[in-house]
């Protein structure tokens, strides 16, 4: 996969065939193979402890031992440390958020600034300034200056996935993004995520909830104990009645 083929609208930007994942010497990832094209969402749907957030960490080069093979823009991450594959323009947004608490919200900004990123036949991809950012989360420009140990958790999430875009990515991983977040906030992050597509930001998401996933995403992986058990359109999970009452129903 080149470089320029990964630019190409609706080529594969993220590929992985064959992913294993190992938590010690605990099996948890089982030959995963997905795929995020440009401009798309994609949902990776299951129940807790079904290797959601194992996959997002897997996929970011967050753990030690992981084998198969990763692709992102025409570049092998498979061995890829988080920044390396940060550099090159994927983005991840884990579930614990993990935001300087002792900083302010522009000091969190700051931290994650890259510069500007263009496709490969140079036109300028998604660029992300605070000022862009605080239309798109209103709540934060509020408080630019406030500490982010002083925000609530919703506002926390905010900012975890702004700091992320200062990155500028491609594609951004988030990882159960309503998760524990207040309906008026699952909302909003339901519209951040379609504003994000609108500026070009592909997504995966890792998600339980089916709702909140049919609002936002295009297609669907569902994964199971490790292993993706199947792949299609939101649309046909949506009307699938014995897959959802199969894998993700409680």
């Amino acid at each position: 996969m080149s470089a320029v083929d990964a630019a190409a609208v609706g080529a594969p930007l993220l590929r992985a065939q064959g992913l294993n994942a190992w938590y010690g010497a605990a099996h948890i990832l089982f030959d995963v193979d997905l795929e995020v094209r440009r401009g798309e969402v994609v949902a990776l749907m299951g129940r807790n402890g079904a290797g959601k957030s194992t996959t997002m960490k897997a996929l970011m080069g967050l753990l030690d031992k992981r084998r198969g093979t990763l692709g992102f823009m025409g570049h092998d991450i498979s061995r890829s440390e988080p920044h390396e594959a940060a550099a090159l323009g994927l983005g991840f947004v884990p579930e614990d958020r993990r935001i300087f608490t002792d900083l302010t919200v522009l000091e969190n900004l700051e931290v994650g600034r890259q510069a500007a990123r263009h496709w490969s036949d140079g036109s300028a991809a998604p660029h992300w300034t605070p000022e862009r950012l605080f239309e798109l989360f209103p709540n934060l420009g509020e408080m630019p200056n406030r500490p982010g140990g002083r925000m609530s958790g919703g506002e926390q999430q905010m900012l975890t996935i702004a700091r992320s875009l200062m990155g500028n990515p491609y594609l951004i991983l988030l990882d159960e993004p309503s998760e524990g977040v207040a309906p008026l906030i699952v909302e909003h992050m339901a519209h951040t995520i379609r504003a994000l597509k609108a500026q070009g930001v592909s997504v995966l998401l890792s998600e339980q909830n089916m709702h909140f996933a049919e609002r936002v995403a295009d297609r669907a992986y569902v994964l199971e104990k490790g292993q993706i058990r199947c792949s299609m359109s939101m649309e046909a999970l949506s009307a699938d009645e014995e897959v959802r009452s199969k894998y993700l129903s409680v």
